[in-house]
């Protein structure tokens, strides 16, 4: 017989500490500092409260970090913690969340999920991470986060936990899709549900799970009742075909792209700089992507890139956001005699986020019947700042923007090298401002065992150029940036209700038309057996 562990005791008013990390190593590292900010911010104010913060795992000082970086070290940790402790999930940059899921899942006791509001590192979008899974395996959390630890809003909720178990946050702006009377955009929702049903999609996901995101893979289950199926890739099947691409293909993309005025910032040290070679490497995925897209007529596809391919090959994120453009470098067939997916986008969920796929799907088919661009733009929820009175979120993401999002479009457009402590291997981004203007947002997301989704309407804000800048400054200034305004949503409602770590976004022309554009969209996943919740100030 095994030996069973005695059972754990948690000392009155102790809450137990722990904080998931990245799995590189280099990240780890460099965001240490931060989340020892945090983690003193929170144990000072729980403190206040007459309560004891006990970390739950050490700091290393071999790896430089003291985060759980891997699965096997989350299942150690919790074998420390009693299973009815109160437990704190303290997040100050990006997470794998499957590193923590395993003892969040089996844990007895409240657990807590904080965050810094703050874009130095992505803290907010590793909380976001780690909320959305518990909320797909039904696992009960509060959740809640500050700039510096010592605001109201934080500590009465640090004081509900304490003695609730619990923290209530406002969802009045949260409301079901009404009955809604007959209308073009009604039909035309209706429509596409039933095509798609019908006549079916395939996503083609090279590699799911990637980052540890659990919370972006839909299940079969799930996605099939929809009309959707999947095609599972290799990653190494791409990079295969990658190999195959000769260099005049690649060379002739980038030519395209200089042609159409996007500018590439290059150097010549491949450690630390943007080559040429990088370059043609990241051209080559392109052509790569749209060739195994075709042979398998995919309807959406989403590269991984990240845990295998980093240590292959330059970053995804150039691809990835031409992938989402009408407007590209042309493509053929091995053969020469097709062009590829002519004058319409591939529809390329980043990271493999399967809730993204759905969403990017739905929504090219909707804008195209309309007539509007169909590119859609996912993006990390990674921080704001009130601004001249109104708060004003930063969204960015590494890749994944189409040039038909930025201003000047590809004019607007410059390939930055990515940082080496996330990309070894370096490689480019789409780096550029999102044009000001009206959008729809969106987050397809499990919970309860079903689908849901959460959408309404915001804008795209024009910033004066030392804004942007040193809002560029304080997270990644070279990946592309969004200055979003949520419409009839604070900061700390979406935070508390966005089950997610990325949001889904799409351009209209004008006000009216992204409402109408929106009645189609909810009234599609609706069809479609999708719980839809409005969100905000949205008419329909």
């Amino acid at each position: 017989m095994p030996e069973s562990r005695p059972q754990l005791s948690a000392p009155p008013r102790t809450a137990y500490l722990i904080a998931s990390g990245d799995l590189r190593p280099a990240a780890n590292a460099a965001g240490w500092p931060t989340q020892e900010a945090l983690e003193k911010g929170v144990t000072e104010a729980f403190a206040r409260l007459g309560w004891t913060v006990r970390r739950a795992h050490p700091y290393d000082p071999d790896k430089g970090h003291g985060f759980i970086d891997s699965q096997r070290a989350g299942l150690e940790v919790f074998k420390a913690i009693p299973p009815q402790a109160p437990l704190i999930v303290a997040e100050a940059v990006w997470q794998y969340s499957h590193h923590v899921l395993a003892g969040l899942r089996t844990h007895e006791g409240p657990v807590l999920t904080v965050a810094n509001f703050d874009g130095t590192w992505p803290g907010l979008v590793g909380l976001l991470g780690v909320n959305a899974g518990m909320t797909k395996m039904d696992r009960e959390y509060s959740t809640t986060w500050s700039v510096d630890f010592t605001d109201d809003f934080f500590l009465e909720g640090l004081r509900e936990w304490t003695e609730t178990g619990r923290i209530t946050h406002d969802s009045s702006h949260v409301r079901p899709l009404p009955e809604l009377p007959e209308s073009p955009e009604r039909t035309l929702g209706a429509a596409i549900a039933g095509q798609l049903r019908r006549d079916k999609a395939i996503i083609g996901v090279f590699d799911e799970g990637c980052m540890g995101m659990y919370n972006a893979i839909i299940d079969d289950e799930l996605l099939n009742p929809l009309g959707i199926y999947k095609e599972r890739l290799s990653q190494s099947a791409l990079y295969a075909e990658m190999l195959r691409v000769p260099d005049e293909e690649a060379d002739a993309a980038r030519a395209w792209l200089e042609q159409a005025g996007m500018t590439f910032a290059t150097g010549t040290d491949e450690a630390t700089e943007l080559t040429d070679r990088q370059i043609r490497e990241q051209l080559k995925m392109y052509i790569a992507a749209l060739r195994i897209a075709d042979d398998f007529g995919l309807d959406s596809v989403g590269i991984q890139y990240q845990q295998g391919l980093k240590d292959l090959t330059p970053a995804s994120d150039l691809a990835e956001g031409l992938l989402n453009n009408v407007q590209r470098p042309q493509v053929t067939s091995r053969d020469g005699s097709r062009v590829l997916y002519e004058g319409r986008p591939l529809p390329h969920f980043n990271e493999a986020d399967e809730g993204v796929a759905v969403d990017a799907l739905i929504t090219h088919r909707i804008w195209t019947a309309m007539g509007l661009d169909p590119a859609t733009t996912l993006h990390d929820v990674r921080w704001g700042e009130e601004y001249e009175g109104r708060f004003v979120w930063v969204w960015e993401i590494s890749g994944s923007v189409p040039p038909s999002h930025l201003t000047g479009g590809y004019a607007g457009a410059v390939s930055w090298r990515q940082n080496p402590v996330y990309f070894p291997a370096g490689g480019g981004t789409i780096k550029g401002v999102s044009k000001p203007g009206e959008i729809v947002w969106s987050r397809l997301y499990i919970a309860g065992g079903g689908l849901h989704l959460d959408i309404g309407r915001g804008s795209v804000v024009e910033l004066p150029a030392e804004e942007t800048e040193r809002r560029w400054a304080a997270t990644n200034p070279e990946w592309p940036i969004a200055h979003v305004v949520t419409h009839g949503v604070s900061r700390d409602q979406f935070m508390a209700r966005h089950k997610a770590n990325h949001a889904q976004l799409a351009y209209a022309p004008d006000a009216a038309t992204a409402d109408a554009a929106l009645v189609a969209k909810a009234v599609a996943f609706q069809e479609l057996g999708v719980t839809v919740h409005l969100c905000g100030e949205v008419r329909v």
